[in-house]
């Protein structure tokens, strides 16, 4: 049996993530307690309390949802558990990278938490509010969503896979795509109320802060191969992963390739470490092979530590 650990992205967040593992945990709670003090924010009481507009806000979420995975994996870790010894790859979902690489030990947790914040702030302001837009295209190929964007000026951003690809982009474009993709025979073109238009080339401006940001910081040798949201392949090498990181803020996050390399290489069960459950769905519709598992509260740490 081969593992994979993967880290779900934002979207995944919600008032109250955390709360339990906090409450069980001595090691959660440390873990919340550094990312608190690492952004001067008491970022752990607006997971807990909300206002949920407060926490959805890309400059919270994303250090938030990687808290609560770390969170998950110490509350494991605090028990004995070896991420080296018993899984074969880490991946995550867009900011979900970054916690697949700080549970990797490439990453100090406190540095995750500013990139994240960084990240976040500055992929928010690459573009005016309103000016970008995404959306949701469901039932078409793959080839007829690329025939679109190159028609309309956008790109896509996400291959969630089970027949789900997110476009992005300026706000224009991405409606004229929607629109064709529509009269092509999609089965759904769905806006997407996001704040701007991830993982498009719009993003440039976040990409340079990005490079900026993550020259600054110590890299270690991750303990498990990553694989990259925008080459698809296992890495080991600090600077290539950190060069994937900037490429990957432009770049498509190709989550069903990785599901389907995961399958292709042995491995058999993925866990999906910290809140929601959106990227143990999406596998289940890639390769229904993978067993899949979920570890985002105290009774989950229970059942995965049963079998790990």
């Amino acid at each position: 049996m081969s593992i994979a650990f993967t880290f779900p992205g934002q979207g995944s967040q919600a008032v109250g993530m955390g709360k339990a593992l906090a409450d069980a945990s001595a090691a959660a709670r440390a873990v919340f307690a550094e990312v608190d003090d690492a952004l001067g924010q008491n970022l752990s009481a607006l997971m807990r309390d909300g206002p949920e507009d407060e926490l959805t806000l890309t400059a919270n979420a994303q250090p938030a949802l990687m808290a609560v995975s770390l969170a998950a994996l110490r509350a494991m870790e605090e028990r004995g558990f070896s991420l080296k010894d018993k899984v074969s790859y880490v991946a995550g979902h867009s900011l979900g990278e970054y916690s697949a690489l700080c549970a990797a030990g490439m990453f100090s947790l406190a540095d995750t938490a500013r990139l994240l914040r960084i990240r976040g702030n500055a992929m928010q302001a690459a573009v005016p509010v309103g000016e970008g837009a995404m959306a949701a295209i469901i039932g078409l190929e793959q080839g007829d969503v690329e025939a679109a964007c190159a028609v309309a000026g956008c790109q896509i951003a996400n291959d969630n896979g089970g027949g789900q690809l997110v476009i992005s982009g300026a706000k224009g474009p991405v409606e004229e795509a929607a629109r064709i993709c529509t009269e092509k025979g999609a089965k759904r073109a769905l806006m997407l109320p996001v704040s701007a238009p991830f993982h498009s080339s719009l993003m440039a401006p976040a990409a340079d802060a990005m490079r900026e940001a993550l020259a600054g910081v110590q890299k270690n040798v991750p303990v498990v191969p990553v694989i990259s949201n925008v080459s698809v392949s296992p890495s080991s090498d600090a600077e290539d992963i950190a060069a994937k990181l900037v490429q990957q803020v432009t770049g498509q996050v190709r989550w069903r390739e990785t599901v389907e390399w995961f399958g292709a290489n042995g491995v058999t069960t993925l866990y999906e470490v910290g809140s929601g459950k959106v990227l143990s769905g999406l596998a289940r519709r890639i390769n229904r092979d993978l067993a899949t598992a979920n570890v985002g509260s105290p009774e989950d740490v229970d059942a995965a530590l049963t079998v790990l």
